[in-house]
């Protein structure tokens, strides 16, 4: 008998079967960018961003008239990395797909070309390009957007965590490609970022290079009334039962967030017998390994926060969602030490998105993190 699939899926792609509703918000994005717009997409980290534009990836509407391109830059920190994962990720994705676009890749890219070769075996050439091989990275940035604007097909790049190229320490990035993709008439790009004030700023700010250059896609948590009938509909179809309560408390205890939703229901699902009841103890089991296996991530995330910082954060992830946080009843009920060092620490807690900002209420960006810091310190 063949094994039965944890419908829970949490890494990887995912299949259109165990892909949870977003119908308005593909459709957005499809529309956007079949119409020839660019597209910003925010939402917190692990909020399903990533899977969405995937799953848009996947449409036929897409996948059958454009190259995809999918690039996450939170890891880098200069203009270098940034060329390098972007020459590396075009040249990979096209390798099995087109023989055509990769040959012009090579003969367009001639800043890095003595790193092509060819493999006699395979028949297929060869791309030994290491990061310090890019020694002039805006030359060889502009022949990538150059090679992009010669593709016998329409592209769409889609960078993840873009609001990290205003932390580069090079001067004027977001100028320097917003020249370039604003040229290009053959691609279109859809920015994604998980620090919302940051990428805010960027694309609505009119002091900036991007400013009003793209449509603007927030991504919300999916409404209980259709995760819950999810969940409970993929435990039934695999003979196992959850009540409507267990999945609205797991749902409320991480405030819709997807990944960790999806985690506690992975876990739970695979320790739930075949016709059995995926109880609370269940649950709670799944949800205390998950902060388990994470201890030691956040204790290294909390030994690099300053003291103040430290004491407001444990003050908002107490709270769950801080209002007023300059206010004397906040700082009096959290023995915090004055108004001007909540700003301060506030401010620093922000840049780094360990705590989130909407509409003047704070939260722990990282839910699991939070309910951490509660059993730890609270």
């Amino acid at each position: 008998m063949a094994k039965v699939k944890n419908p829970f899926i949490v890494t990887g792609k995912i299949e259109p079967e165990y892909f949870c509703d977003r119908v308005n918000e593909s459709a957005r994005l499809i529309k956007s960018i079949t119409n020839g717009n660019n597209l910003v997409v925010i939402s917190p980290r692990r909020m399903g961003k990533t899977g969405l534009i995937q799953f848009c990836y996947d449409k036929p509407e897409i996948a059958n008239e454009y190259y995809t391109f999918f690039i996450d830059i939170l890891h880098t920190s200069s203009l270098r990395e940034f060329t390098y994962l972007l020459g590396r990720t075009i040249y990979d994705t096209l390798l099995p797909r087109s023989h055509r676009m990769v040959n012009l890749f090579i003969q367009t890219i001639k800043s890095i070309n003595g790193k092509f070769g060819f493999d006699p075996i395979t028949n297929l050439p060869t791309f030994n390009l290491e990061l310090g091989d890019i020694e002039i990275p805006e030359y060889t940035l502009e022949e990538i957007f150059r090679y992009l604007a010669n593709a016998d097909k329409p592209c769409i790049v889609a960078i993840d965590e873009f609001q990290q190229i205003a932390k580069y320490p090079e001067k004027n990035i977001e100028a320097l490609l917003r020249t370039h993709i604003q040229k290009l008439k053959n691609s279109n790009f859809i920015f994604a970022g998980s620090e919302r004030h940051m990428m805010q700023e960027m694309f609505t700010s009119s002091a900036r290079p991007f400013y009003n250059s793209a449509d603007i896609l927030e991504l919300r948590a999916i409404v209980p009334e259709i995760y819950v009938p999810f969940v409970m509909n993929h435990f039934e179809r695999r003979n196992k039962y959850i009540s409507a309560e267990n999945v609205k408390w797991v749902y409320d205890l991480f405030k819709g967030h997807t990944y960790y939703i999806q985690r506690t229901f992975n876990e739970s699902f695979a320790d739930t017998t075949d016709n059995g009841e995926c109880t609370r103890e269940i649950i709670d089991g799944a949800i205390a390994n998950m902060v388990a296996y994470n201890d030691t991530i956040f204790r290294e995330i909390l030994s690099n926060i300053p003291e103040k910082q430290k004491a407001l954060l444990y003050a908002i992830a107490k709270d769950g969602e801080a209002t007023q946080i300059t206010s004397a009843q906040f700082i009096k009920r959290h023995a915090l030490s004055s108004a001007s060092s909540v700003q301060a620490a506030i401010k620093k807690l922000l840049e780094r998105d360990i705590v989130t900002e909407i509409n003047k209420v704070y939260s722990v960006t990282d839910k699991l993190f939070a309910m951490w810091i509660n059993r730890m310190f609270n």
